[in-house]
């Protein structure tokens, strides 16, 4: 019972911010439209746009825990460029914030054996993690993963997400991919990294928490 009303109390926090900014662009351009030039009224649709964009990553985000708690979670999986997907999610988050994420690439990466969109969805909530809980950097590194005893053919990649925060102390990283944890005293659903380990798990891949060589929290998933 505790943890359905945690889980109504953020939702509904979540999703009151996003829809006050939608209403209230809304009705200014309805009650101002002709005393707007185009510019504002093209910066209020995107505001609006944007918004409406974080309450659709928002249900969906939601759906899939319900899925993932009842097994009935529906992965599409084939042949993906795991690096192509990677840079595309650091592309995107850049775009939405001021903090530095540097992406280091190896060599003789294979394709991985993923459903492209929950693969994506890992490694955003991963970057975007790193930039709510860290300071400075976050750096994103992917390289092959050896297969057994031939270094030259990879059975996989890794991909760490390193930030520049406090960390994780070692005590309390068992129950970070649990529902509603949250570090720290910036916000959030609490749901991200319960999904990072879900839907990392569902594609028979592995999650690990250490600490980053700047002393904040390593994030390394193995797919």
């Amino acid at each position: 019972d505790r943890d359905r009303s945690d889980l109504v109390a953020t939702i509904a926090h979540e999703l009151r911010s996003p829809l006050t900014g939608v209403k209230g662009f809304v009705q200014a351009l309805l009650n101002r439209w002709d005393k707007l030039s185009d510019d504002q009224r093209k910066l209020m649709l995107n505001t609006v746009n944007a918004d409406a964009e974080r309450l659709t990553g928002l249900i969906a985000e939601l759906l899939d825990v319900a899925r993932l708690d009842t097994g009935r979670l529906s992965l599409h999986r084939h042949g993906c460029d795991g690096e192509l997907l990677v840079r595309r999610v650091v592309e995107s988050v850049q775009t939405g914030t001021s903090r530095p994420i540097r992406l280091v690439v190896g060599e003789g990466l294979p394709q991985i054996d993923a459903d492209p969109d929950k693969f994506t969805q890992v490694i955003t909530n991963l970057v975007e993690n790193g930039i709510r809980h860290g300071e400075g950097t976050v750096a994103v590194s992917v390289v092959a993963v050896p297969a057994g005893a031939t270094p030259a053919t990879a059975s996989g990649i890794r991909i760490d997400v390193d930030d520049e925060g406090e960390g994780i102390p070692e005590q309390i990283r068992a129950r970070v991919f649990t529902k509603f944890w949250k570090h720290g005293i910036r916000g959030g659903t609490g749901l991200g990294l319960y999904l990072v380990g879900g839907l990392t798990k569902a594609h028979g891949g592995t999650v690990m928490i250490s600490d980053s060589p700047s002393g904040g929290a390593r994030i390394t998933v193995t797919w």
